[in-house]
């Protein structure tokens, strides 16, 4: 049995029994967008994208998506929109595959 979609948006709502939440370092207005180590238990993210009108948060949200090969909807900023430090919801990965392929392997 399938889930039905939401009557609001036509989408099905994620299944909850595999995602994760990431907290990320976001760096705005580097030279390149690329993951870039840890800060403290955060991931640390330089973003080409400046911090204005959201276009950090998109950028963000695309890399994230495109490193972990899932749609950029399954990646939700939840919290720290207008900050640095950011709290992302991943959906259809649990957290060691996502930390796994997002970090560079001379830190994994």
């Amino acid at each position: 049995m399938g889930r039905k979609p939401s009557a609001r948006t036509g989408h099905r709502p994620p299944d909850q029994s595999l995602g994760c939440e990431l907290a990320v370092f976001a760096v705005p207005r580097s030279s390149r967008t690329e993951v870039a180590g840890m800060h403290g238990d955060a991931l640390r993210v330089r973003l080409a994208a400046p911090p204005v009108e959201g276009a950090a948060n998109d950028a963000l949200r695309r890399f994230v998506a495109d490193q972990l090969g899932i749609p950029i909807s399954d990646v939700v900023v939840i919290s720290g929109a207008t900050g640095r430090r950011k709290r992302l919801s991943v959906s259809g990965m649990d957290h060691v595959s996502a930390m796994s392929r997002l970090l560079p392997e001379t830190d994994a």
